[in-house]
């Protein structure tokens, strides 16, 4: 049985490129909540599609989101869950619909966070994502295109990284109490904290 496993953390602090290599690694799907929707944006739910409210604009509600996961789950042999849950009535869902092996945290301290994101720019030719410091463009002519997004100013990024820590700080108490959360130093260097999360993942499923 491939293990099913849960990855937290707040924007900026590697869940995509760490979930894609767990995919990899142990040959589970990569579920994120976003791709969840988009490929089931027609479902029905009792409480509508999902398209019905992603087409207005508007956040889709708890139940609907609750139901695509549920689906895309129950699909899956094994997964690695990421953007889900984002609030203690999800992850009290999720404990109802499925059991996970592990729950991992990527710890970050938010000035790294607020580093991290506002240095990101975009090419808008290619939709590349660079970064300034970490991963910046070599040719010169795509230097002088890129640009950075409105949602990567510090002013935005900060007030994002608020409302996560105001939803996201009881799902982490939550799985805390239930002795299946595992700190992850997020501040090390990508290859490092995939060495220390391949080695819990092994531990723990």
């Amino acid at each position: 049985m491939n293990p099913n496993i849960l990855i937290l953390g707040a924007p900026g602090a590697g869940k995509g490129t760490q979930s894609a290599r767990i995919a990899e690694e142990f040959d589970v799907e990569h579920v994120t909540t976003g791709d969840a929707l988009r490929a089931n944006k027609h479902m029905e739910t009792e409480h509508g599609t999902p398209a019905s409210f992603m087409d207005a604009g508007e956040l889709v509600p708890d139940p609907v989101v609750n139901e695509i996961v549920n689906a895309a789950l129950s699909e899956a042999d094994g997964y690695v869950l990421d953007g889900y849950p984002r609030n203690l009535s999800q992850a009290e869902y999720l404990d109802d619909i499925t059991d996970l092996d592990v729950v991992l945290y990527l710890d970050v301290d938010e000035d790294e966070l607020v580093g991290r994101l506002t240095g990101r720019r975009l090419d808008p030719e290619t939709g590349d994502i660079y970064h300034i410091e970490y991963n910046p463009a070599e040719d010169e002519a795509v230097k002088e295109r890129l640009v950075q997004r409105d949602d990567d100013t510090e002013e935005t990024v900060r007030e994002r990284l608020r409302v996560y820590r105001e939803n996201t700080e009881p799902v982490i108490e939550h799985y805390e109490e239930t002795g299946e959360l595992v700190r992850i130093d997020g501040e090390q260097t990508p290859d490092e904290v995939w060495d220390d999360i391949k080695e819990t993942v092994e531990e723990e499923a």
